[in-house]
């Protein structure tokens, strides 16, 4: 199994803060790249326990160990010529949803991937909103 790498390193736990991250899969043989992102944990809903009324909420960690995108091509690609032959890199942790989709769609437009045969990606997909958490991440990562 190809693992995760972050700055050269080896990623076997997620921080604690990261919502998720973003990160880029190169494929060795020719180059081609992808850019994602990566909830760290999925919401989990349980039915009420007996005599109550309320849904149980939790988290539980997603597949990210094993997750190579959303992209088809990607993973025909990695299903016939194996996961050594790929490179799987974060690029960026990040706090909250918001910030996770405004640095995948950033790391996207930059990268001019929907430009270009180097990259995957066949599409942009973004929403975020302007919010506080947002701003306050920018304002630190700036300084």
């Amino acid at each position: 199994m190809m693992q995760w790498t972050y700055e050269g390193l080896t990623v076997d736990e997620l921080p604690v803060d990261c919502e998720g991250f973003v990160y880029l899969i190169t494929n060795l043989t020719n180059n081609r790249k992808y850019i994602g992102k990566k909830l760290a944990r999925f919401k989990t809903t349980k039915p009420p326990l007996k005599g109550k009324k309320n849904k149980r909420r939790g988290t539980k960690e997603s597949d990210w160990r094993t997750y190579w995108g959303s992209s088809d091509n990607l993973n025909a690609d990695v299903a016939a010529l194996g996961t050594n032959k790929f490179t799987r890199e974060i690029l960026h942790y990040c706090p909250s949803r918001g910030v996770l989709s405004y640095i995948e769609a950033k790391e996207q437009f930059d990268r001019k991937v929907l430009e270009t045969d180097e990259y995957y990606n066949g599409i942009i997909n973004v929403r975020v909103g302007g919010s506080k958490i947002l701003t306050e991440h920018f304002k630190k990562t700036l300084l």
